[in-house]
């Protein structure tokens, strides 16, 4: 699983953008994501894919888009959700 956050102090923004990648039961993979306000309710999405290598390079793709956006990973054992 991978975790994000995303801080800004001065605007009172503490944000969390989480996903991992599971087999489905038909043989494909799903993109799970999970995103909101830290402490606060999220929302949950999951994208499928045929073949683990697409869900694996879709989820490469989120990884940059949002590092680009100013998250930051955080080991596992601290979090945001």
């Amino acid at each position: 699983m991978i975790h994000l956050i995303r801080s800004k102090p001065s605007s009172k923004m503490h944000r969390f953008y989480a996903m991992h990648l599971v087999p489905t039961l038909f043989g494909e993979w799903a993109l799970v994501a999970e995103w909101g306000r830290i402490g606060s309710p999220s929302t949950i999405r999951e994208k499928l894919f045929r073949t683990q290598g697409s869900a694996q390079a879709a989820i490469t793709k989120r990884l940059r888009i949002k590092t680009r956006r100013g998250y930051i990973p955080v080991s596992q054992g601290r979090g945001a959700a």
